[in-house]
Formats: structure tokens, C-alpha cells, sequence
């Protein structure tokens, strides 16, 4: 079986509430179609002069984690970083899991005890309402094209 980096991905087995998107059936099937998406577009600017292909995970954090959300259902929640923003990851049922984790490479992240988080808020920013609907858009060409 392949082994994955982001956090969580062991327990990723929960499957997928709609049938929106072709062959994807569970957390590891969505992180590897958007592994071959996640681009520089799809990051939020304040990060984006950082992005590389290499750390393709870097600033994709809420639009990833409310594309979960829309995939898998659960909640999305929040790690209040130093800079006063949230980094989202996904809970859903008893599984959590961190799509987005590898950006910060060693650093161990806390995933309890931390606030949900509203994509009304979120996507109150145009520019992340839009990067997420251009990355749902992106996954479903994708899935589309297999």
C-alpha cells in the first residue's frame, strides 16, 4: 500500500457522501488528483511568491479542506497560526485528516481542541471564494478526463 505524508492520511478511509467526481471514493483518491492540480493560481497570494511544485501543499489549506467537506461531509476546523490566520484540515466522523499538512514540513501541528471554521467566513475573501470554486472546477475536468 502507498504511504502518504499528510497528516491523517492512515485513518483517510471515510468514503465519499456524493458522486460527484469520477474515482473519487476516499481522502487518499481526492489528495492524489489534487496533487497533479494544487498550482501556484489555486494558493493564496499572500504565499504564492513561495509555492513550488515541490511544496504544492502551501496555501491550499481552506479551499482544500471545504472541498473536503463538500466531498466527505464532517466538519472543517481551524489551527490559529502565529500570523493570526487558521490552517483547515477535516474531520469527519472519527477520522481526521490534514490534506494540506506537508507545507509545514517537521513542525507538529496540534489537531484538538481547535475552533470550526465557516466557509461563510472564508469565502466572505472573493479572491478564496473564487480559488476554490476555480479548484473545484479544476478537480472536476480531471475526473472528467479519466
Amino acid at each position: 500500500m502507498k504511504e502518504y505524508q499528510f497528516y491523517g492520511w492512515e485513518q483517510a478511509r471515510v468514503r465519499a457522501v456524493i458522486d460527484q467526481y469520477e474515482g473519487i471514493h476516499t481522502p487518499l483518491d481526492l489528495y492524489d488528483a489534487l496533487s497533479e492540480i494544487w498550482c501556484a493560481d489555486t494558493c493564496a497570494p499572500r504565499m504564492r511568491d513561495q509555492w513550488t511544485p515541490e511544496n504544492k501543499t502551501l496555501g491550499q489549506c481552506s479551499i482544500t479542506a471545504f472541498l473536503a467537506q463538500d466531498i466527505f461531509g464532517g466538519e472543517v476546523y481551524g489551527i490559529r497560526r502565529p500570523d493570526g490566520n487558521f490552517h483547515c484540515y477535516n474531520v469527519v466522523g472519527d477520522s481526521c485528516f490534514d490534506l494540506t499538512s506537508e507545507q509545514f514540513g517537521d513542525e507538529v501541528l496540534i489537531y484538538e481542541s481547535n475552533p470550526r471554521q465557516y466557509r461563510e467566513t472564508h469565502f466572505a475573501k472573493e479572491e478564496k471564494r473564487l480559488r476554490y470554486e476555480r479548484l473545484k472546477k479544476m478537480l472536476a475536468d480531471k475526473c472528467a478526463d479519466r
